[in-house]
């Protein structure tokens, strides 16, 4: 039998990236022979990947590329943040993001299942974390058409805009607002671009749930004698018919008419007043409607308004149509570890 020596087993483990002592018991196994050695651990790896299939990755890192007219943006977890902070994990996530880049790939499979898939293999056999490619987003811009991005600086979050302009001088000259835009859907967590993207019956199923929690608020800012949150009649604009509208006007108009204000100048207070209303009865939109948002860096204006605004400048038309947002670990629920029954599980 082969020898054995401390040098081969030093070369395996920097090659692999496995324990001292497995490299030692593969070289064992395998008579001395490093290639045979390395196969066995990468066995060994898909079996340990296997054990880890039940785990939760909620931690991990998402990845941004932009260059001309396309932009991909990915996510990659692991269960550790830990290990999201491993050069190793960091490198994995760049040659990803620009797998994804350069072949367009139809889903997830396509990028883990064929040739690239290794590189995955051999993150959780030399990591030893479940590691998985979680989901990724392609937005092209066509002509007329611009795209910026944003990834905040923990890494954690990625955004794409995509506007669509009246011309390709405009598209050119929104790129940096777009990504002014990104940072502003970064932080405000928008899940969609529009109100008119609801559902009917998903608007009324949170009507009521928030009009509560807004009448329990009031409870204890009365209790705390401070002002009083307004209790809106609806949450969204996709609730605010023609006829809504009108009634409002006509409420508002009433009650002008009650404090003796002539109506010579109705037509100075009640657009405002309108507008007031709106912006109480759409919480909904502004929460989760990218458009319908506060504009973070002008709150007078929506992010609608903002864009309109900001092609006015240079001349032109602009309208957000697309954007993708991807935050790591979101909607993935995360498993409390309980250490000490951990511990005495396996001493038991």
């Amino acid at each position: 039998m082969a020898e054995v020596t401390a040098k081969l087993v030093k070369e395996l483990r920097e090659s692999t990236g496995a324990g001292m002592m497995d490299c030692k018991k593969a070289l064992v196994e395998c008579d001395a022979d490093i290639a045979k050695a390395t196969e066995l651990l990468k066995e060994k790896g898909l079996g340990k990947a296997e054990k880890k299939a039940d785990r939760i990755a909620a931690e991990g890192l998402a990845g941004l590329k932009l260059d001309g007219n396309r932009g991909v943006a990915i996510e990659i977890n692991s269960e550790t943040d830990f290990v999201a902070k491993n050069e190793a994990f960091k490198e994995l996530v760049v040659k990803t993001t620009e797998f994804v880049y350069d072949n367009n790939p139809s889903d997830v499979a396509a990028v883990t299942s064929g040739e690239f898939g290794g590189y995955f293999t051999d993150a959780v056999s030399k990591i030893g974390e479940k590691i998985e490619l979680r989901r990724f987003s392609v937005i092209e811009a066509g002509e007329n058409e611009s795209i910026n991005g944003y990834i905040h600086s923990n890494n954690r979050i990625a955004v794409i805009v995509k506007a669509k302009c009246d011309s390709a001088k405009t598209a050119e000259e929104m790129k940096p607002f777009l990504k002014n835009i990104a940072m502003h859907a970064s932080a405000m967590k928008p899940s969609t671009l529009s109100y008119t993207d609801f559902d009917m019956d998903y608007v009324q199923s949170e009507t009521n749930g928030r009009i509560e929690i807004i009448k329990k608020d009031n409870e204890e800012l009365y209790r705390l004698k401070k002002p009083l949150k307004n209790v809106p009649d609806y949450v969204s604009r996709l609730q605010l018919t023609d006829e809504v509208i009108a009634n409002v006007e006509a409420k508002i108009k009433e009650e002008l008419l009650a404090e003796g204000k002539p109506e010579k100048i109705f037509d100075r207070i009640v657009p405002g007043k309108v507008a007031r209303y709106i912006l109480d009865n759409t919480t909904l939109d502004q929460e989760q409607c990218l458009l319908n948002q506060q504009y973070v860096m002008d709150d007078k204006l929506t992010v609608a308004e903002a864009v309109v605004a900001e092609a006015s400048k240079v001349g032109g038309t602009a309208e957000i149509v697309e954007f993708v947002r991807i935050e790591v670990g979101e909607g993935i629920e995360k498993k409390v570890e309980d250490f000490a029954a951990e511990v005495a599980a396996q001493v038991g």
